[in-house]
């Protein structure tokens, strides 16, 4: 397979670029996450923040950002001076100044009594990921004069009894009122999180939950079903059999959510992702596009310069690697146009639009169409894919299975790799 060639990489230029920040601080773990992250001390944070100043300097920043998206860890768990700091870290390098995407709202939909205007410039996004226990009146002061668009936050319920079980720190009454404070602050676009398919949960209880969110009134919603990474706490509850695994009926609340928020006004544009006019999270779209993005940070991924990989996921690591003048180092790997077209398909089929195949046979002729075609025709032979032209996208029943098709997809690339 060819590696990307000088000209196309031309062609990306008009392309969206994405910039992507992981703050690894968390005051604990929750059982269900596998995101590189440790408890903040001050030391810690100076030297994250000096790190990311060295890292932002060693990028080949060919065009301007379009989207920044700053997760962790809780990056809300930096104090508004550390906020402020790193914003014009950012904002500096990428030639921008404070409030630099910032729309006003009106009154009612400060208060949550109806949607919220889109970005005033559409083409920029700035997401800031926070804990509802983080969010403070000083800390969302700096985001919004940074010019953050964006606010998500994760809820993952309402219900004191599950969000025990998660792990998670923060009361149901933190979520209110954390929320009120963010729209209360002005941003273009409010995202919450909510978390499904939690061991004995039933559908009453995950009903409510989607029910009490909506009641909020914020501009997106994403719904993740429960998995068990490795190295997590709820994988050894799996692995000892004090959980266990029920996909028919996760399988029903897939169902059973799609339906409720569609009724609710929320349009599905992704498996987990549902939005109103306007708000669907461009910097997730553009990744799920295949387009370029850089990560900085301890553990952050990029996709850039005909290039994939990560920053080592360790503080001390990184920081040595950014002192040296290097960085993703980790699953390094030259970008082909193949292995490109292989990812669109499996992200792209998760998205609602579904994607075009005869767009990415074109810039991927060597990828293996043949296989792949056999493939997407059994599958709308069975009622999971449906074709409209070039498009392809999956039916519910589909999306119901998206990670199965997924490995489907990669196990027809494989096979034709190893045949070459």
């Amino acid at each position: 397979m060819s590696d990307i060639t000088t000209e196309q990489a031309k062609a990306a230029g008009d392309t969206p670029l994405g910039l992507y920040v992981h703050v690894p601080f968390c005051a604990s773990t929750c059982d269900f996450c596998a995101f590189y992250q440790i408890a903040p001390t001050a030391g810690d944070v100076e030297r994250f923040l000096r790190g990311i100043e060295v890292e932002a300097e060693l990028v080949r920043w060919t065009r301007p950002v379009t989207t920044i998206f700053w997760g962790g860890g809780t990056p809300g768990l930096l104090a508004p001076r550390d906020l402020a700091r790193l914003a014009g870290l950012v904002l500096v390098r990428l030639g921008k100044s404070g409030a630099a995407a910032s729309s006003p709202r009106s009154e009612r939909d400060r208060r949550g009594g109806g949607a919220a205007a889109p970005p005033a410039d559409s083409l920029f996004e700035w997401t800031v990921e926070l804990a509802p226990g983080s969010v403070t009146a000083d800390r969302l002061a700096v985001l919004r004069e940074a010019g953050v668009t964006r606010i998500s936050m994760g809820a993952q319920s309402f219900q004191p009894a599950w969000l025990e079980a998660l792990g998670r720190r923060h009361s149901r009454e933190q979520v209110y009122r954390a929320y009120d404070r963010v729209r209360a602050a002005g941003f273009a676009s409010v995202n919450l999180d909510l978390m499904f398919a939690l061991p004995g949960q039933t559908a009453a209880e995950w009903e409510a939950d989607v029910r009490e969110a909506v009641a909020l009134a914020p501009d997106h919603l994403s719904t993740y079903c429960l998995t068990f990474e490795e190295d997590t706490a709820l994988w050894v509850k799996l692995s000892q059999g004090r959980v266990k695994l029920d996909p028919e009926h996760e399988a029903r609340l897939y169902e059973a959510t799609w339906a409720q928020l569609g009724a609710a006004g929320y349009a599905q544009y992704e498996v987990s992702n549902f939005a109103r006019p306007g708000h669907a999270c461009r910097h997730n779209l553009n990744t799920w596009r295949m387009h370029e993005w850089i990560g900085l940070g301890p553990a952050a991924a990029s996709q850039q310069a005909g290039v994939r990989g990560a920053n080592v996921a360790d503080l001390g690591r990184w920081l040595d690697h950014v002192a040296r003048g290097t960085r993703v180092t980790e699953d390094r790997t030259g970008l082909t146009m193949a292995g490109l077209a292989e990812d669109a398909l499996i992200f792209g089929l998760r998205m609602n639009e579904g994607v075009d195949v005869a767009a990415w046979r074109e810039r991927a002729p060597e990828a293996p169409w043949g296989a792949v075609e056999e493939l997407l025709a059994r599958l709308a032979g069975e009622g999971l894919a449906a074709r409209t032209g070039a498009q392809v996208r999956l039916t519910n029943r589909g999306r119901l299975v998206a990670d199965a098709i997924g490995a489907e997809l990669m196990e027809a690339f494989s096979r034709e790799a190893a045949a070459v």
